[in-house]
């Protein structure tokens, strides 16, 4: 092999070395290897000499060629055994440090309220019922009572959705649960005795209020269903769910369009830190002929109570939380205090 072309090598040899990285390395294989590098320049230069000549020189530039490309080969592997010597450095594992064992995970405060209330009304014959939490405007206000004026409906008060559903009717995101009793009075024939807990969204955010929300209804349609039935089966929920008979509960009179005649339902503590308070714990009532008949079914014949309440505001009186707002903050100081 010609000196020129052991120089070449020997250039190459040293350039290769000389960089720190691949991309550099492969800048510097350029200028010998490349389209217009120092061996490729040697191979044109082959057309203007005789046919030995070319046979001679090119066995040569060929050998050459060979070297070089073991050089970068060398080279491409050093490197990468370098950077791959600096990740597992860098990501040394000391294995003399104890072991990090993986918490224990834990339920809710809502949920705890969550589970509780479906067991409890479970162990009285309560169907559970979940539904979409995008619901139609019929399902959701039309179905029950709810006229076209009512505030509920304006944008002020609903999360709407810029859809529509199969029959043109437009969605939103559900502002009760009470749909779930419609959906399922549809689907199933009295005597209907049923509870609908889940996530319910309404624009409002306050100490007492969020966007996002839970909820429970309950329905109970049959022949022979009255208030009465309502009342003792809601006071027996309450004192199940608090697990005291220290408890005053009274029905007072209110107004909801898919109940009449329709109460607000408050309970006093007659012993503990919130002893002589009254606070209001749900609403509830006889449900009206009209959603009745929106049920499928002959108010002449059926009848029956619902109830509406909010899981988050059972799980503030339980615990004895006054803002509604850290159950949704993700502050694990105030969640793990729930699952000791």
């Amino acid at each position: 092999m010609s000196t020129l072309l052991d120089e070449l090598v020997e250039q190459a040899r040293q350039q290769f070395l000389a960089v720190d990285t691949a991309v550099d390395l492969e800048n510097v294989k350029a200028k010998f290897l490349g389209k217009q590098g120092a061996l490729t320049e040697q191979l044109k230069s082959l057309g203007a000499l005789s046919p030995d000549q070319k046979r001679e020189k090119g066995a040569g530039i060929n050998v050459a060629k060979q070297q070089v490309e073991a050089l970068l080969n060398a080279r491409r592997e050093q490197l990468a055994q370098d950077a791959l010597n600096v990740k597992l450095a860098a990501q040394k594992i000391d294995i003399t440090l104890p072991g990090r064992g993986r918490g224990m995970a834990g339920l809710h405060p809502v949920m705890h309220t969550w589970e509780r209330v479906e067991s409890i009304f479970r162990s009285i014959g309560f169907d559970v019922a979940d539904g979409p939490e995008i619901e139609n405007d019929w399902s959701n206000f039309t179905a029950l009572n709810n006229p076209e004026n009512h505030p509920a409906r304006s944008m002020q008060d609903t999360f709407y959705v810029d859809m529509q559903d199969e029959q043109g009717i437009p969605l939103l995101l559900r502002t009760h649960t009470s749909p779930m009793q419609v959906r399922y009075a549809r689907m199933n024939k009295p005597p209907i005795k049923v509870i609908a807990p889940g996530r319910t969204y309404r624009v409002d955010s306050d100490a007492t209020h969020s966007p996002m929300f839970h909820q429970v209804e309950g329905l109970w349609i049959a022949e022979n269903i009255s208030f009465a039935d309502l009342k003792g089966v809601y006071t027996d929920f309450l004192r199940c769910f608090f697990e005291t008979d220290d408890l005053e509960i009274r029905f007072r009179p209110s107004f909801f369009p898919f109940t009449e005649p329709s109460a607000e339902i408050d309970m006093m503590f007659t012993s503990g830190p919130n002893q002589g308070r009254w606070l209001e714990i749900s609403g509830s009532g006889q449900v009206h002929p009209q959603v009745v008949r929106n049920f499928g079914l002959d108010p002449e014949i059926y009848m029956g109570f619902a109830f509406g309440s909010g899981l988050e505001r059972l799980t503030m009186l339980r615990y004895g939380v006054h803002d509604l707002r850290q159950f949704f903050e993700g502050d694990l100081r105030f969640l793990r205090q729930f699952n000791l």
